[in-house]
């Protein structure tokens, strides 16, 4: 069983950094990639940033583009999220997700998703 554990969220200001963390229950890697969703209440969970099926490639959403960069570290079982230049519109919820490589769905589409960290509030002031 996939667990994901996140952390590092809370208030920043905007043009703020601040980087998330998931702890990934071990050998997920080898059969799942990764990714970061955001969801603000009353909207559907939206894509953020992910890696490709083989991990040598990232997908970023438009609004993250530039600003955002996921990493992994292999030996710790860890995920990131950097996200730099922060704006308002980023506030939400933070989740990590994991995706059998083999999925039928798209990176993008959160059912392609079988596990899903808790969330990390990122409020991010004007």
């Amino acid at each position: 069983q996939v667990q994901l554990v996140e952390s590092g969220g809370g208030l920043v200001q905007a043009g703020g950094s601040l980087r998330l963390s998931c702890a990934v229950s071990e050998r997920t890697f080898s059969s799942h990639a990764m990714s970061w969703f955001r969801q603000t209440p009353g909207k559907e969970r939206q894509f953020v940033a992910a890696f490709s099926r083989t991990g040598r490639s990232t997908y970023y959403a438009d609004s993250a583009k530039g600003r955002f960069t996921i990493s992994r570290d292999n030996a710790r079982n860890m995920v990131y999220l950097q996200m730099n230049s922060l704006k308002p519109e980023d506030t939400a919820l933070y989740y990590c997700a994991a995706r059998l490589k083999d999925a039928a769905s798209a990176y993008d589409r959160t059912d392609a998703y079988t596990s899903w960290g808790q969330g990390t509030q990122v409020p991010v002031s004007s």
